[in-house]
């Protein structure tokens, strides 16, 4: 029996309730006084349930459903401005011991390489990332207790968040690994994890079990209810997510909800973020083989629905999907995208990369993180790198109740021009520093208070000094570096001359004392 604050799985995300909601979505779908009723209650901004959310997304009044659109981009803007917060995935190791049909690092699949990248790996991958220009990362990695412990995610972060390379760090490290204990969450905590995200793949129970024949992840119940366990262990941030694709979306769409509605209910704040992959081809898998695809208008609608659905929840697309699909739903109510992505383990560093294909999936978007920034400013949006919420303990319900007051705008925004900025002088190609620059001063003025106009201009100004600075720094290090080594060569070469000159004397004498004294013996 549906209950929103039980504990089990079965309870919570209940399959009767699932279906009654279908039904009754398909019975209103053309229901234009109930429609329009449902979105009169959207448009106060509080969020719907999942029953009224799968009405306006069965709608077929083509009317109805331009208002949804636009509804869900007002809400977008309202709750997070034109932000667009960046970040990649990081593949530790793809070492997996369960039986998932659906992705490549199956354990039965003998064709992919397996690779687990060591602690000086990771470090040269995350001096790539940080050359990039990427401070906030998506850590990802198979589920196997002997290749992939929790000491070696904890050893990892810790190696991730030590790297200082020129004017980079990685900021922020969300983690994408399997359902644990409570006791390994805790432990997550402390090495200081920003987001603990974890997709359901699918909330339909007997798909799930059938989609996972082997492996821990097979146990449905445990699977379903890690968000609680995170939560108990101390995470303020979850990530709640399924693979469209596995099961039919109106039954994926209300299960996203009633859990979205379990931890508002159980925990007092919902899920920081959610996401929307869809299935895409991979080593040993076809798509095809799936047939419950999503094409791109009901992808986007799906979109647009949820962002009416839980207004203050940040939404991720990656790049599974390609650049016309993600500016289509950037409008319908996404705030954070990858860039410059890449799904293989150590697929970053050039040196240690290699043609084998250990990718977890195939990337439509294909495009470097500086092609991705220069299109999202010419398309209106003001990209961020922004993790000042997280350093400043801005998590979990202090951060849902800045987001539900609309002040969002007043910590964030100013710190994405910043963050832009600091990307611009230290990253960015020359055209995306012109049309970056230009934007920059366009959002400046948008900025209310005059107060926080100012001290973001001044710092704005700081960034470009310290840039400078960095830059002279360098190249100060660069010039006395090289002259050191001058100094030794000179030194190395006068050495020798000396020796060889020393030699030279030292045998002439020996020469001159065996010359005098035949002579003298003569």
């Amino acid at each position: 029996m549906y209950n929103v604050k039980s504990l089990k799985a079965e309870e919570f995300i209940d399959d009767g309730e699932i279906l009654s909601t279908i039904e009754y979505a398909e019975q209103n779908k053309n229901n234009k006084e109930l429609l329009e009723k449902i979105l009169k209650k959207a448009e106060e901004r509080k969020g719907l349930s999942h029953r009224d959310a799968s009405v306006l997304l069965a709608c077929e009044d083509e009317e109805i459903n331009q208002k949804i659109y636009k509804l869900a981009e007002q809400i977008k803007k309202d709750f997070y401005g034109n932000r667009i917060v960046l970040f990649a995935p990081l593949y530790l190791s793809n070492y997996c011991i369960n039986g998932c049909v659906y992705c490549p690092y199956h354990a039965k699949n003998k064709d992919i390489p397996r690779k687990k990248m060591t602690q000086e790996e990771i470090e040269r991958e995350v001096i790539a990332l940080q050359d990039m220009g990427h401070k906030r990362l998506a850590i990802e990695t198979g589920e196997d207790p002997v290749n992939n412990p929790i000491e070696y995610i904890l050893e990892s972060l810790k190696t991730i968040y030590s790297v200082k390379h020129k004017n980079g760090a990685i900021r922020r490290a969300n983690v994408n690994i399997a359902a644990t204990t409570v006791e390994n969450y805790r432990k997550l905590k402390e090495a200081g994890i920003g987001t603990y995200i974890l997709f359901q793949e699918t909330y339909n129970k007997e798909r799930y079990e059938r989609l996972h024949p082997t492996g821990p992840k097979h146990n449905y119940a445990y699977h379903t209810e890690a968000m609680d366990r995170a939560m108990k262990g101390g995470i303020d941030d979850v990530g709640l997510g399924v693979l469209f694709g596995l099961s039919t979306y109106k039954y994926e769409f209300a299960g996203l909800l009633m859990h979205a509605e379990h931890l508002e209910a159980v925990n007092g704040v919902g899920p920081h973020t959610i996401s929307v992959p869809r299935i895409r081809k991979a080593n040993d898998i076809d798509p095809s083989a799936f047939k419950n695809g999503i094409n791109d208008d009901t992808f986007c609608k799906i979109v647009a629905c949820i962002r009416i659905a839980v207004p203050y929840t940040g939404m991720i697309v990656s790049t599974r999907e390609s650049k016309e699909v993600r500016e289509r739903v950037l409008h319908l109510g996404i705030s954070q995208i990858s860039g410059g992505s890449k799904t293989s383990v150590g697929g970053y560093d050039e040196n240690d990369y290699t043609e084998e294909d250990s990718s977890q999936f195939d990337v439509t978007d294909t495009r470097t993180l500086d092609e991705v920034m220069k299109w999202l400013i010419e398309i209106g949006y003001l990209p961020s790198f922004c993790t000042a919420c997280y350093r400043e303990g801005r998590t979990g319900e202090r951060f849902m109740d800045i987001c539900k007051s609309k002040q969002i705008q007043n910590f964030c925004h100013p710190n994405a021009i910043m963050t832009l900025k600091e990307y611009l002088e230290d990253y960015a190609s020359p055209e995306t520093k012109t049309v970056g620059d230009k934007l920059i001063q366009k959002e400046l003025e948008t900025l209310e208070s005059e107060n926080v106009k100012k001290q973001t201009k001044e710092n704005t100004h700081m960034k470009i000094l310290i840039s400078k600075r960095g830059l002279i720094l360098t190249s100060f290090l660069y010039l006395l570096i090289f002259s050191l080594f001058v100094c030794v060569c000179f030194s190395l070469f006068f050495s020798f001359c000396l020796l060889i000159f020393h030699g030279f004397c030292k045998n002439y004498s020996i020469s001159w004392h065996h010359s005098n004294s035949s002579s003298f013996n003569l």
